[in-house]
């Protein structure tokens, strides 16, 4: 089970859309729950220039069944061109808590 679950980073150019990110991942049910941290220097290279940039970043906990959605979530929605994301899986923690996150992250039957 651990290693279906999944701790997801992205970054926000501001608080309002991190925020808005948060609340819109765990309404859909992609995430159980996210951590929006507060703004930190990022340095990074983009398109041939060494950029600095205050960024908002999330810490997402997901599923590797829910992570192509929310993948395609987080791109529908953020501002960047090309936005951070990462996916690192969970190997171990508080069982009780991970199996938690997949509670919070199994679709919902409309129907049933």
């Amino acid at each position: 089970m651990p290693a279906d679950t999944l701790l997801v980073i992205t970054t926000f150019p501001d608080m309002k859309s991190a925020e808005r990110m948060a609340r819109a991942l765990v309404e859909q049910g992609l995430a159980a729950c996210v951590n929006v941290l507060p703004a930190c220097r990022s340095v990074y290279r983009w398109q041939g220039k060494v950029e600095t940039a205050a960024e908002i970043p999330l810490f997402i906990k997901t599923t590797r069944p829910r992570y192509a959605a929310l993948e395609a979530r987080i791109r529908a929605l953020h501002p960047y061109e090309l936005p951070e994301i990462i996916a690192l899986p969970l190997t171990v923690g508080l069982p009780a808590y991970l199996e938690w996150i997949k509670k919070e992250t199994e679709p919902s039957c409309a129907f049933c």
